[in-house]
């Protein structure tokens, strides 16, 4: 059998040691870095790729598109399929910054602990390239969701961007302007999600310890402080008290499911030369996993 071979196709300068090593301890038995690659570049190293291998032995050849910048991952994973021809082509995934594979984790994880089709789940900072695809993910099963951001804009934008993917998705924008706001939005959640940017504070320990009807809450931020005040990084379904049914995820707490999530995707790749393992496939793939 031909050996697995993965091309990496990164956005930044430099392709992530963090999804190389993933690759590696996936199964993959050669890694094939790049770096700056883009809609403009793509094409001849795509064809490199399935012009070398015919018939079954397609399958053993894959892409993986990573970096920082989602937006940008997503022009080059079209781009990738532009360059395909019909049969003739390999198995690709998305990643860039980990947004499918966190996702999928921490919406799986509050899956655990309630309902999804039942809850009204809030996600902070719903408009970056983690917290759209928990609201995706989100609407796939039938929550009713409030997506936040400082400009309602934003979170009206992006909560239209989600209904073009999901029909029937039950979907709210808002960007509370004052604290009485905010906390009676929050009062209305049993799930929360806090998915903003690095270091940035978006709900309180006082305002989290108010949630009387809080299922689950999940805080996604690795970089002090934390994204929820009161969740401590490797929290995993730790109870909110004693008297309370509340659990809490910090981010490391979700972080095993999401690596075993994104070697499972990895591998999955090699099975067919057709696939293409965006956030709907890794969410699937996820709850395969809990």
């Amino acid at each position: 059998m031909s050996a697995k071979i993965l091309f990496q196709f990164d956005v930044d300068a430099h392709p992530s040691s963090f999804d190389g090593v993933v690759a590696i301890d996936a199964g993959v038995d050669h890694l094939f870095q790049y770096g700056n690659v883009d809609p403009s570049n793509v094409e001849g190293l795509v064809h490199g790729g399935m012009f070398t291998r015919g018939g079954d032995d397609l399958k053993n050849t894959a892409i993986f598109i990573g970096g920082n910048d989602v937006g940008k991952a997503e022009a080059l994973l079209k781009a990738v399929q532009k360059a395909f021809f019909g049969p003739v082509r390999v198995s690709v995934m998305l990643d860039a910054s980990g947004c499918n594979t966190t996702a999928a984790a921490a919406v799986a994880s509050a899956s655990k602990h309630t309902s999804l089709s039942d809850s009204t789940a809030v996600v902070l900072g719903g408009t970056g390239p983690v917290g759209r695809r928990v609201a995706q993910m989100l609407a796939r099963e039938g929550s009713h969701v409030i997506l936040t951001s400082r400009s309602l804009e934003r979170a009206e934008s992006a909560c239209d961007a989600i209904r073009a993917k999901v029909n029937e998705a039950r979907l709210e924008a808002a960007a509370p302007d004052d604290d009485d706001a905010k906390l009676s939005m929050l009062q209305r959640a049993q799930i929360i999600f806090a998915c903003g940017a690095a270091g940035v504070e978006l709900m309180s320990e006082e305002e989290l310890n108010q949630l009387s009807d809080l299922k689950v809450a999940i805080d996604l931020n690795a970089v002090p402080p934390a994204g929820i005040g009161g969740i401590a990084a490797f929290d995993k379904a730790k109870p909110l008290g004693e008297d309370r049914q509340t659990v809490v995820y910090g981010p490391i707490g979700v972080g095993g499911l999401k690596m075993r999530t994104h070697k499972a995707a990895i591998a999955k790749l090699f099975q067919s030369n057709d696939q293409v393992v965006d956030a709907d496939e890794v969410y699937e793939l996820t709850r395969q996993l809990i």
